[in-house]
């Protein structure tokens, strides 16, 4: 009697599993036909500035319902194209992430439209202990000799953020935005606007420089007068000469007698006889 039982129990967990088998082969069958197309992506990884040859991609079934937009079907469209920015091993090669048909490879290829990219000087505590990296964005800080009153004998020193939110295109000849180990190097490489590229020689030229590391997200602009040595201090400005040889002269002349008051008159008619009377306050 228990033979049958185990035997009833064992023909049943059969039948169930064969009907499982039955049902997953179905699945597979209906879903796995799904329509696809031909993608390119990357075979390796792919720097910005690089330019791409048919080693570097390769074609993938994508399904047709989520190719995205500016994606390409054709390795040969792609040949001398170059990357604008970093591209991982299978990412799909999109147009938005190349530089124009007919750039030449480099750090030329990654400059924004209308940017310009310019090169300072830096060691380790000006570039940030080697904390700016390609990719993050700095604010440029200048300390300088400042002129008082258009005179140039009387100067003050002072130091004025002049550029903010300025992207650090490369660290020395690097322009790879995939590192995060500070390397302290002698030269940044920055992109800025044309005017901006103007006020930065300038601004070498008149004093010293220093990068301000910025959070990657915080866009706010920040508008300050800068800082002089006195308002670090504390201390406040001396009064100007020409006030304090007013207030010196002022203190120096002799008070200036009390103005005499007018006098008041009285006409008095005594025995058809007329007269004046005044008397003095």
């Amino acid at each position: 009697m228990k033979n049958i039982k185990a035997i009833g129990l064992l023909l049943l967990a059969v039948m169930a599993g064969l009907a499982a088998a039955v049902y997953a082969a179905g699945w597979v069958s209906r879903h796995g036909n799904i329509p696809s197309n031909k993608v390119v992506v990357a075979a390796v990884d792919i720097q910005l500035g690089s330019r791409i040859n048919q080693q570097m991609l390769t074609t993938v079934d994508w399904p047709s319902g989520s190719i995205p937009d500016g994606a390409f079907r054709d390795i040969k469209e792609l040949e001398e194209r170059v990357a604008k920015v970093s591209l991982l091993r299978g990412e799909a090669i999109l147009d938005g992430k190349l530089a124009p048909v007919g750039t030449r490879g480099g750090l030329s290829a990654v400059i924004a439209e209308g940017k310009r990219a310019m090169t300072v000087r830096v060691n380790d505590v000006v570039g940030v202990a080697g904390f700016a990296l390609p990719g993050n964005y700095v604010d440029v800080v200048l300390n300088t000799q400042r002129d008082k009153e258009g005179r140039s004998e009387d100067t003050k020193q002072i130091s004025k953020t002049v550029l903010e939110q300025v992207l650090v295109l490369a660290v020395a000849q690097e322009a790879g935005r995939d590192a995060t180990t500070p390397k302290v190097v002698s030269a940044v490489t920055l992109e800025l606007a044309p005017e901006d590229a103007e006020k930065l020689d300038l601004a070498r030229s008149v004093g010293t420089l220093s990068l301000v590391l910025r959070n990657q997200v915080d866009r706010a602009p920040v508008a300050t007068s800068g800082v002089t040595k006195k308002e670090l201090f504390g201390e406040k400005d001396p009064m100007p000469a020409k006030v304090v040889q007013i207030v010196q002269k002022a203190r120096t002349q002799p008070a200036s007698p009390p103005k005499p008051q007018p006098a008041q008159c009285v006409e008095v008619i005594q025995h058809g006889t007329r007269s004046l009377n005044c008397f003095q306050q």
